[in-house]
């Protein structure tokens, strides 16, 4: 599974949307929905320090890896 981005819990702790989250980063709705969705294959650590800030979290609250299952 490899690494999976928990913003909709933080999210959903804060009582926060999607559109008031990206507008206080400064990204596009967008943008944070690839980001929340897993679909980034990166994230600027600006981008992540904003996220932090305005969620009033740690990164391995929005970040955490899984091992990939066997097949």
């Amino acid at each position: 599974m490899g690494v999976v981005v928990d913003i909709d819990v933080m999210l959903a702790r804060r009582k926060m949307t999607v559109a008031a989250l990206a507008e206080d980063v400064g990204i596009t709705p967008a943008n944070l929905s690839v980001l929340k969705n897993g679909h980034a294959k990166a994230v600027r650590f600006s981008t992540l320090a904003g996220l932090c800030r305005a969620l009033e979290c740690q990164p391995g609250d929005l970040l955490r890896w899984e091992p990939d299952e066997p097949e």
